[in-house]
């Protein structure tokens, strides 16, 4: 069992060495550069057994570890989860964004929303963060659809836990899952 902070190893690890490792050529590969770079060896069953290759409810021995870290220019793990715990590419922050909030809105105001590629749809804002869909182009979202959100953030994916479809639930949905919505407009 992984530890979030092992995740994060991993993937910085196949980041720096620019693949990613899911193949017992990889594993094999990739301990040789292990072995180069570091000047310590992991062996390839351990690196299976690291990234779920193969099965293993083992917690990896911290010289395995050191080995990851090192590849990835820290001194050994423990320096890398104290990296972790400091960089801000990992911390929350505020930010500045063009957003539209749903309690700022009233009922019967009217919101345009749209994502690449030529995606569009209005809506009818029906309060307490409900809207409906009114016209869609080139969207899965249909006329009649109804959902709930507390705002739309340009630059952002809408995630939707669910709309409402001819009085169903479908899945989650996500809007603009690249780049995110490009147009946010109040109408009325």
């Amino acid at each position: 069992m992984n530890s979030a902070e092992i995740e994060e190893l991993k993937t910085l690890v196949e980041q720096q060495y620019g693949k990613v490792l899911g193949t017992t050529t990889d594993f094999e590969e990739f301990s040789l550069y292990a072995g180069r770079k570091t000047g310590t060896r992991v062996s390839p069953s351990t690196l299976k057994r690291i990234w779920g290759y193969v099965s293993d409810k083992h917690k990896p021995r911290t010289f395995t570890l050191d080995v990851l870290a090192q590849c990835i220019g820290h001194d050994n793990f423990a320096a890398f989860v104290a990296w972790l715990k400091t960089s801000t590419r990992y911390n929350s922050s505020f930010f500045s964004a063009n957003q539209l909030i749903s309690n700022e809105l009233h009922a019967g105001s009217s919101v345009e929303i749209g994502w690449s590629p030529n995606r569009l749809v209005h809506l009818d804002y029906l309060g307490n963060s409900l809207y409906k869909v009114t016209e869609s182009a080139n969207s899965k979202m249909q006329p009649g659809d109804v959902f709930m959100t507390g705002c739309f953030i340009k630059g952002q994916p809408l995630y939707l836990p669910y709309i409402e479809r001819n009085g169903q639930r479908t899945p989650p949905f996500v809007a603009g899952r690249n780049g995110g919505l490009t147009i946010i407009n109040r109408i009325k």
